[in-house]
């Protein structure tokens, strides 16, 4: 057990060491780092043999011949071309030096044991093969024009006539040839020792880079996808399931491009097109549909927004035959919706500053017609003595100074009255009363207006509704409102009526006319305060606009509802719904639904804004 953890520990000091020895420039690569670290591993071996072997051999032999010195040379000789590399790193320039001197080896001892004819020759072929570990066309070339230059030479040589037994001496033939043979051996041990060493290497970095593309892929949010020119999907990575709930498989063809919405197909297929066409990188934003083709129980399939980046693929980028195009997709959807928020928050600020400039308009009308008329019939008043003026001129005059103001107080008591609705100010006087007594007041009040415009009142509220739980000021403005409105947009001859009922825990009370009407695109903004909407007749009638819009700020704080009705040409009738004061036992069996207090107040705030 011991034994097994040295080994392994100097086995990793070892590495540290060969990854010291590496240079910096190749360190940043783990391919290029393994290339370096086993050229080198292979030629400090060879040279660590070399000085190791040479001392023994002396001491066994006792004298060491030339073939042999020339062997301890080439072998040692790999050391410095392997701390050239530590130090420059520069590998083509290292196996160039290597294969050289391989060639040189090879080439003398083919010379001294038979030129053409030795044995030795053989080995020039693992020269080239060598080089190839560089992975460098120009190194394969060199080495292999090293190689053959020793053939050459040797030609050259043979053809001249040199003898080279002046360079063999009395050495054995046999034992020159078996330097030769186990020089090869130990050479191509050395190659063999490198290229197992580079595949292990190449296998660990790919697994470690596959390790950390499946990390990343499996857990980043966006979907990395490969296209052919025409739109086919011909890679996607694992996101694409948390995305679409799609799987990969699913997803290649034209699986992606079936979940791509119909209205935003032409546009996917022409961004990636002109991608793949042009060279261009374009971005394209659609809706896909996300999870299966069947709708969902509300019965439409469910699509989200997808924001596309494309780039085209470069000829050295190509992992795929067909690709031309990856783009990689991301989920826009929380951003469109802000998107449309910002719109609507920009709709409802022009809405809000258009409602401030009715809001001049018609508040400086309406303060200054009542002021002027105040003005003008006071300063007639002050002009003449009593004598002079007959006394139903100034029972007249005293009459419109008199509604002015009252038309002058009612216009400012609605402002501070949306005004304190609006802050959440107005504070409600809770109590139980009866409907039909305070309905009937207000009808009595406005049967005078309602004569003046020849209109008839029917009123039709039955005594035996239970009692109003509310602030009776605030519903008798309430009602006022919706009977002054009634009548005001009721052509002469026509009629108004004012009724009651009980809905379960609430009273209903209606107020119908038969006047113009409103059209139904108009309904929604009907409360919006300083609105007037004129439905097609002539000429403006008076007020603020505001009385429907206190009407629903009031029932809101109530806790009620109102609701509108119309049509052109027939009339209009308005309901509003109150709570009633009645114990539970007494309640109405038809169950009504209604919003909270708090919920009803910030609708009716936010239509008044």
């Amino acid at each position: 057990m011991h034994s097994i953890e040295f080994i392994a520990s100097a086995g990793a000091s070892a590495a540290r060491f060969l990854d010291g020895l590496v240079h910096p420039c190749a360190a940043a690569d783990s391919m290029t780092r393994g290339r370096h670290r086993a050229f080198i591993a292979a030629n400090l071996t060879a040279g660590a043999f070399a000085l190791f072997a040479l001392p023994l051999h002396l001491a066994f032999t006792g004298g060491i011949s030339l073939p042999q010195a020339l062997a301890f040379a080439w072998l040692a000789g790999q050391m410095p071309i392997a701390m050239y590399l530590s130090y420059s790193g520069k590998l083509e320039t290292a196996h160039a030096l290597s294969a050289a001197l391989f060639s040189c080896f090879i080439g003398w001892m083919a010379f001294v044991t038979g030129g053409l004819d030795s044995v030795a020759l053989v080995w020039l072929a693992i020269v080239p093969l060598e080089a190839a570990l560089s992975r460098s066309r120009k190194v394969i070339a060199l080495a292999t024009i090293s190689a053959a230059t020793v053939v050459v030479l040797l030609l050259l040589a043979r053809d001249s006539g040199v003898d080279a037994g002046a360079f063999a001496a009395d050495w054995a033939s046999d034992q020159v040839r078996t330097l030769a043979i186990l020089g090869g051996l130990l050479y191509a041990l050395l190659v063999a020792f490198r290229v197992e060493w580079s595949g292990a290497d190449a296998e660990v970095i790919a697994s470690e880079r596959e390790a950390r593309y499946r990390l990343v892929a499996d857990n980043v949010s966006d979907v990395i996808t490969l296209h052919s020119q025409d739109g086919d999907t011909l890679f996607a990575t694992p996101s694409i399931r948390s995305l679409l709930d799609l799987s990969v498989n699913e997803a290649t063809g034209d699986g992606l491009f079936q979940r791509v919405h119909v209205a935003d197909r032409p546009g996917f297929l022409t961004t990636l097109n002109d991608v793949a066409r042009l060279k261009a990188t374009k971005s394209l934003q659609f809706r896909a549909r996300r999870g299966p083709s069947k709708p969902g129980e509300s019965g439409q399939p469910s699509y989200v927004w997808l924001e596309m980046r494309c780039r085209p693929l470069g000829y050295q980028e190509i992992v795929d035959g067909e690709a031309a195009v990856v783009a990689v997709t991301r989920d826009i959807t929380r951003y469109k919706a802000h998107e449309e928020e910002l719109e609507e928050a920009q709709i409802e600020a022009e809405a809000a500053s258009a409602a401030k400039t009715r809001f001049l308009a018609n508040v400086s009308h309406e303060l200054r017609t009542p002021l002027n008329a105040i003005i003008g019939f006071s300063d007639i008043l002050r002009q003449f003595t009593p004598a002079q003026l007959p006394p139903e001129r100034q029972r007249e005059y005293v009459d419109l100074i008199h509604d002015s103001g009252q038309h002058l107080l009612q216009v400012v008591n609605d402002i501070l009255d949306m005004s304190k609705i609006e802050t959440g100010n107005f504070e409600l006087c809770v109590e139980p009363f009866l409907p039909a007594r305070c309905i009937g007041e207000c009808v009595d009040m406005m049967r005078q207006q309602a004569a003046n415009r020849e209109v008839t009142v029917h009123f039709d509220v039955p005594e035996s509704l239970p009692e109003l739980n509310g602030d009776r000021r605030a519903c008798k403005q309430i009602f006022i409102n919706l009977i002054s409105n009634a009548i005001k947009f009721t052509r002469s001859g026509g009629s108004v009526t004012v009724g009651a009922k009980r809905h379960g825990a609430w009273v209903d009370v209606q107020v119908r006319d038969t006047g113009v009407g409103i059209a139904s695109e108009d309904l929604a903004r009907l409360g919006t305060p300083f609105l007037q909407i004129d439905s097609g007749y002539d000429r403006r009638h008076e007020g603020t606009g505001l009385g429907l819009s206190v009407v629903k700020g009031l029932v809101a704080l109530h806790g009620g509802e109102v609701h509108f009705e119309s049509t052109v040409g027939v009339g209009t009738c308005v309901s509003v719904r109150l709570p009633a004061h009645a114990p539970i036992a007494d309640v109405c069996e038809t169950p009504v639904t209604v919003a909270p207090v708090e919920k009803a107040a910030r609708n009716a705030n936010t239509m008044v804004a």
